[in-house]
């Protein structure tokens, strides 16, 4: 470790070397104390976990400690969120306490884009680094692929009943479903951000090409199916939320699922290994879940449920990992995952760096692929100061779920004292304890302080409770979240939205469905330009999506799309491989 320089190298750099000393998968298997066919090896450091048996055996243990890590608003390079996760598994590790974490498998759309990997960075990272960024053990694969099959079981048999009549259709085995071809709910899914692909035709050719219809195209991440993926207790219970997927409706508006269309068997197989957690570590040898994926601005954004469940049996400290800031990850945590699980999480971390409230205070734009204004890296205790509002608002929304709030100052080597000074008196006038860590630079013995903070706030009672009750109607809850978490004066619902929370409200069932919002996550707002704590606004609502099998409402807020787009200097500009060893070159 100590030849490892973060200052001086890159993080692909530090992951190849520090992968020179890993454990085998064997070795973590052995440290959690896993039995031999508890574990499904894939290569020699990467491996699955049946998560039902370990479940079984442990069932009588208690849970340990529950933590999540969420961050204010980022900017648009992000601030260390998944840097901070593994930074604090570190530190609880150096405190000699038994840990684990859970993240998120990172997408294809950001690795190859601007954003890059989400494993972590400097000396706080998970490996190895090759393996968790480009595909790890096929979850998002098996996603993508059970998703489009469910889309072609719905393009093939608008096809058929278009061009077969019903004695065609009997003979055939096929009920008619009489889909309706402006009432298609999903699109195609592909794991990049291909904005080229957002609205296209298929069908097109003869009438045995397909049915011609609008269509178009949604990164992976976003599918229900990734969701489904997240809060699925187990394989059965998968299974019947796959079945419960709608796709489309009829002419008479009936829901078409796709236990309907008797694809959910098929899509269920071919999820049928995802559903087992994928065991990593960090480069100091603690071990990681990684299980389900990202994106909770366009989705639930969480790591899944059976991850939290499996290491809450396993170690006495479990860290978990939400999206974006604390207005939507640590909000569906709140909201949906825990009232999934029913687990009653003891802290929440709140990532805070110098770099963004500097940025919420009104300092240049910050734009990825060019260099930070000098604003950024020199002192500017002003900027600061007008910036911390963000934080403080993050820090009500985990209040109000009635656990203890703890903010971590990720610490760049560019920072100053006084401007650290500025975060920690704001954060602790606003009730919550505050560490300063430089376990990007330092690894674990940077993040002790984070650690022990941590220990300190899971003795503390929580007090969770849920932001709504699931009787509330839609727009009532939505109205919640938005005065509550946002700080809107309101909500403004577009009349096409409308329509579909009237029906909404008028079906008994949806009084189980949860809430999952869809918003920008570079504000708190609805506006990515609104920097700060916003005010004065109201919350359009453009459209509500249904997710019947992960069991969410979908309300989507302002222009946000389901499939992001590429710059013009994306990272894969830089991506290679080394074609005498093999090894990967420059992810990041």
């Amino acid at each position: 470790m100590s030849t490892l320089d973060p200052t001086k190298m890159a993080d692909w750099q530090i992951a190849e070397k520090a992968a020179e000393n890993m454990k085998t998968v064997y070795q973590l298997a052995d440290d959690l104390g896993l039995e031999k066919l508890e574990l499904f090896p894939y290569g020699h450091h990467v491996g699955k976990i049946d998560f039902l048996q370990v479940l079984r055996r442990l069932e009588k243990r208690p849970n340990g400690k529950y933590i999540d890590i969420t961050a204010i608003t980022p900017t648009p390079l992000g601030e260390g969120k998944s840097t901070t996760t593994i930074g604090l598994i570190q530190g609880l590790g150096r405190r000699g306490k038994k840990v684990i974490g859970a993240i998120r498998q990172p997408s294809g759309g950001p690795t190859f884009n601007i954003k890059g990997s989400a494993a972590g960075g400097g000396l706080s990272q998970c490996v190895p680094l090759t393996d968790f960024s480009l595909g790890l053990t096929g979850d998002i694969d098996a996603i993508t692929n059970a998703h489009n099959l469910g889309m072609v079981a719905l393009t093939s048999r608008m096809q058929h009943e278009f061009n077969y009549d019903d004695a065609m259709l009997a003979k055939k085995k096929l009920k008619r479903l009489d889909i309706d071809p402006d009432q298609i709910h999903v699109k195609w899914a592909i794991d990049f951000c291909a904005q080229s692909l957002r609205e296209i035709i298929i069908g097109m050719g003869s009438r045995m090409d397909g049915f011609l219809m609008r269509s178009g195209f949604q990164i992976t991440v976003s599918s229900e199916i990734m969701a489904i993926l997240a809060v699925a207790r187990d394989l059965k219970d998968m299974r019947e939320r796959l079945g419960r997927m709608v796709l489309a409706c009829d002419k008479k508006g009936n829901d078409v699922t796709a236990e309907d269309l008797e694809v959910a068997g098929a899509m269920a197989a071919i999820m049928s290994k995802a559903i087992y957690p994928n065991l990593m570590q960090t480069i100091e040898g603690q071990p990681v879940l990684v299980h389900a994926g990202p994106f909770a601005n366009i989705a639930i954004g969480q790591s899944s449920i059976i991850a939290d469940r499996l290491a809450l049996k396993l170690a006495d400290y479990h860290v978990t990992e939400s999206g974006f800031g604390a207005d939507i990850g640590f909000e569906k945590f709140w909201n949906l995952k825990c009232r999934a699980s029913g687990l009653t999480p003891n802290c929440a971390v709140i990532v805070a760096t110098v770099r963004a409230l500097k940025m919420h205070g009104g300092g240049p734009r910050v734009v990825p692929g060019k260099p930070l204004d000098k604003a950024y890296t020199e002192k500017n205790t002003a900027l600061v100061e007008q910036g911390v509002a963000n934080l403080v608002a993050h820090i009500e929304t985990v209040k109000k779920s009635g656990i203890p709030p703890v903010v971590c100052i990720n610490h760049f080597y560019t920072d100053n004292d006084d401007e650290v000074a500025v975060i920690r008196r704001a954060a602790e006038q606003a009730g919550a304890r505050v560490a300063l860590s430089k376990h990007w630079e330092k690894g674990g013995e940077g993040a002790l302080e984070l650690a022990d903070a941590v220990v300190d706030a899971c003795n503390e009672k929580s007090q969770f409770k849920f932001l709504y009750d699931l009787s509330l109607p839609v727009a009532a809850r939505i109205e919640l979240i938005a005065k509550e978490v946002y700080g809107a004066d309101g909500i403004a619902i577009q009349p096409a939205a409308q329509a579909k929370i009237e029906k909404l409200d008028a079906d008994p069932t949806v009084k189980q469905l949860g809430t999952c919002m869809v918003k920008t996550h570079l504000s708190i707002s609805h506006d990515a330009s609104r920097k700060g704590r916003p005010k004065g606004f109201t919350l359009p609502i453009r459209d509500v999506l249904v997710f019947r099998g992960a069991g969410f409402v979908v309300p989507i807020a302002g222009d946000i799309k389901l499939m992001p787009g590429t710059a013009s200097d994306a990272a894969f500009r830089r991506i290679d491989v080394d074609v005498e060893t093999g090894k990967v070159k420059g992810l990041f």
